[in-house]
């Protein structure tokens, strides 16, 4: 695919009146820098992306200049005129669709918002692998929290199985005609409330596919995410200097014994089999090895420590979040998972035909590339409690980098 054919929609027309101040956020300096320029420097030094089209709104003309005394020519060169946006972020979107098309209209397009200035070349490849293969997709991470569904006077009406939520994030990848299409239909029809474009292509009829995200990926919102934004994008002080980032290896293991049941968790994947297992939780012996791998990675005690068995609020618990708050706790600290590397031991079931879900699946959860996932398997060649297929178990190693001053 040539580069004029993928451009990007960057929606910086708000005024993110939650961050405070008189200055929009996406016009905020982390680091020396406005986050708008942070953003547009990450889009523009990724090889597939030849266009991009900035909406603003009519009265920051002058913020956006000063945004672009800071980007380096090769980033100015991908850049189109910036395009005035709308009053809802779907009009801001639709206008930036317009303009480009006016000038040509690429095969692919990502809509992103300014304010995630934090995106990378992985997540960039994953939007644009999952535009071509589905048409419309939206990046997803997995949620920790419960989520309930609340009345107006506030009862709870529904408490929605945490395993199938995602938080979604953008880049949002889209063939453009197929958006475009939307975007017009639903203007034509008085609809303008989408604060969300794969939103808007659900009430169109397509089908919204929902690729793995980034946990790194997060929106300034509040006050707080500037000041983090600012640390994390700030050159170390000379305190700092001498800070380096060590290497931490932490290993897990888990192991449950096989009883009546039609499916087994493993990875995050239902699988079907002849038994379940017998577990407080769901029984996914995989996550439950990764997360204390990484929990020992961090010297911050085991999953039972965290999630113990007594407390009924984990009782047939999704494994999911016990390994994305493991995640977190590495990145409240600083540091950065380099790889996960599991080995699945057991008679059956075999997970050769799951095993690429299963890797899509933990790097989605722990917001790492595919190629930081391994996953292999092996029998006991008959002996032990594996052998006699009585249970399975897992073994799990997670490499991890800390500062050094947190480690």
């Amino acid at each position: 695919m040539t580069l004029p054919q993928i451009a990007a929609v960057v929606v910086a027309a708000g005024r993110g009146i939650r961050v405070g101040g008189d200055t929009p956020k996406q016009y905020r300096r982390v680091g020396g820098q406005a986050v708008l320029t942070r953003t547009l420097a990450a889009l523009a030094a990724h090889p597939g992306v030849g266009r991009i089209q900035v909406v603003i709104a009519a009265d920051a003309a002058a913020f956006y200049d000063e945004c672009l005394g800071d980007l380096p020519p090769a980033a100015q060169a991908k850049l189109a005129r910036p395009t005035q946006g709308g009053a809802t972020r779907q009009a801001s979107v639709r206008a930036g669709l317009a303009a480009l098309a006016r000038e040509a209209a690429p095969e692919l397009v990502l809509v992103h918002d300014a304010a995630r200035p934090f995106v990378d070349d992985a997540l960039i490849d994953r939007a644009i692998a999952a535009a071509q293969d589905h048409g419309a997709a939206v990046p997803g991470v997995p949620v920790s929290d419960t989520i309930k569904v609340v009345e107006p006077d506030g009862r709870v009406r529904a408490t929605p199985e945490r395993e199938s939520l995602r938080a979604v994030q953008t880049p949002q990848a889209f063939r453009f005609a197929l958006l475009a299409e939307a975007h017009a239909r639903a203007a034509a029809e008085g609809h303008d409330g989408f604060t969300d474009d794969g939103a808007l292509a659900e009430w169109a009829g397509l089908p919204v596919a929902v690729f793995p995200g980034d946990l790194r990926n997060r929106k300034i919102t509040q006050a707080a995410d500037l000041v983090e934004a600012d640390r994390a994008f700030s050159p170390p002080s000379e305190s700092d200097s001498a800070m380096t980032l060590l290497t931490r290896l932490g290993t897990g293991f888990d192991v449950h014994a096989f009883t009546e049941g039609d499916h087994v968790w493993l990875g995050g994947v239902r699988i079907p089999a002849d038994r379940g297992v017998l577990a407080h939780s769901d029984g996914d012996v995989v996550l439950h090895a990764l997360t204390d791998a990484i929990l020992g990675a961090l010297a911050d005690g085991d999953i039972g420590v965290h999630f113990p068995p007594s407390d009924p609020r984990w009782r047939g618990a999704s494994s999911d979040q016990f390994l994305a708050d493991a995640v977190r706790r590495v990145s409240e600290r600083g540091g950065v998972i380099d790889h996960l590397d599991i080995t699945v031991l057991a008679e059956a079931p075999r997970i050769g035909a799951h095993r690429d879900a299963i890797r899509s699946r933990i790097a989605e959860i722990a917001g790492v590339p595919l190629s930081a996932v391994s996953i292999k398997a092996t029998t006991t060649e008959k002996l032990g409690f594996v052998g006699r297929a009585e249970g399975l178990a897992a073994q799990a190693a997670a490499t991890i980098r800390l500062p050094e001053a947190r480690a």
